[in-house]
């Protein structure tokens, strides 16, 4: 991928310290570095301590990953977790650059030991998520590339111009978004096969511009853990667990997902419900706006964050939008909105807001992409 003395390492690396994570002087930082070259590593290690900042830097592999995931014991992920809650405990901060050179690595992990590694290691993660200053990026690769229907070189340019973005620009968008989200009752969405009503009344909600995800471009909160109604079918594919999934179709009462079918492993696809009684409900619903992603590209991180696009999450919810749900599953499934997407409009408490991924009310017009993108 890019070249070993790109200086658009050093670039990304004075976002993510500065801008994302706001390092400051005697600040511990975690740097959890999958698969990534050394240099951006040693770029991040040299970002930190030009703040004052005291780096720590742990570096996994996804095929070793891998296979400690496939022989997982109770007792083995049960010290690890002890050790790595020990460790977060103790930072302020954590960086996570992950690349991977395949993105099914994971795909023959026999679920039932990710389920029990992934219920160990959520205090970990809780910890992480709720304490300390965090932020989270794919790195570009090969793989990427390919999922993404780009040539390497390409994808690389697109990368780095969508994680450079001038976040601060979402700013005033976002805050309006936020407001009107805040005061909402009822949500109502509609779309190719989608017909779907919750509320989201006294959840609040929490803009994301930049702080805890590269790429960035979200303003998310929570349905009403019983309130739940109707069905949705989501228009992006989406890779979790190391398995692809396509055309999910969820159909809800009183909050509860009571059918879940894909074009695919209907079985694999229900034993992810299935993990634990939160993971068939709902834990979190955004909208995204990031004006340079268009196309879902079969990662998270990316799809989530699409112009004109929601996405609508089974599992636990985050504690600074929380309906009460627990769950070791968070899922993002995405739906697009826009017009060569099947188009769907969002409405809150009756009154259109967004219309064919466009936002149509006035005071949040900043969220479109030629306002994002430099425009008036």
């Amino acid at each position: 991928m890019a070249a070993m003395n790109d200086p658009r390492f050093a670039q990304l690396a004075g976002v993510l310290t500065g801008f994302s994570t706001s390092l400051a002087k005697g600040e511990r930082v975690l740097i959890d570095a999958f698969d990534i070259p050394e240099e951006m590593v040693i770029a991040l290690v040299r970002a930190a301590r030009a703040r004052g900042a005291l780096p720590y830097v742990q570096l996994n592999n996804s095929r070793i990953t891998r296979e400690l995931l496939r022989g997982a014991e109770a007792a083995q992920y049960r010290t690890s977790a002890d050790a790595e809650l020990f460790r977060m405990k103790r930072m302020d901060a954590y960086i996570a650059l992950r690349g991977s050179g395949n993105i099914f690595e994971s795909s023959d992990v026999p679920a039932d030991r990710v389920k029990l590694v992934n219920g160990l290691m959520r205090p970990v993660l809780n910890w992480r998520v709720e304490k300390t200053k965090w932020v989270v990026l794919r790195w570009p690769t090969s793989a990427m590339a390919q999922q993404a229907g780009m040539s390497t070189e390409q994808f690389e340019d697109f990368y780095f111009r969508v994680c450079t973005l001038d976040y601060a620009r979402m700013r005033p968008g976002m805050a309006a978004l936020q407001k009107l989200m805040e005061r909402t009752d009822r949500v109502e969405i509609k779309g190719p096969g989608t017909d779907l009503r919750f509320s989201i009344k006294g959840i609040g909600a929490v803009p994301c511009g930049g702080l805890r995800n590269i790429p960035d471009g979200e303003v998310f909160s929570c349905p009403v853990k019983d309130s739940v109604e109707g069905e949705i079918t989501y228009n992006a594919a989406s890779v979790y667990q190391g398995v692809e999934f396509n055309n999910v179709r969820l159909v809800f009462k009183q909050g509860r997902i009571v059918e879940a079918t894909c074009s695919g492993d209907n079985k694999r696809l229900n034993a992810i419900f299935d993990s634990d009684a939160g993971a068939r409900y709902v834990g979190e619903f955004a909208l995204g706006f990031n004006p340079h992603i268009l196309q879902p590209m079969r990662d998270i991180l990316f799809d989530e964050k699409i112009a004109g696009s929601f996405h609508f999450t089974p599992g636990q919810a985050y504690g600074d939008a929380d309906n009460g749900n627990r769950s070791q599953v968070h899922w993002d499934l995405v739906s697009i909105q826009r017009p060569e997407c099947g188009g769907g409009e969002i409405r809150f408490d009756g009154k259109l807001v967004r219309k064919d991924g466009r936002f149509v009310l006035k005071s949040l017009e900043k969220l479109n992409p030629e306002y994002l993108l430099g425009g008036k």
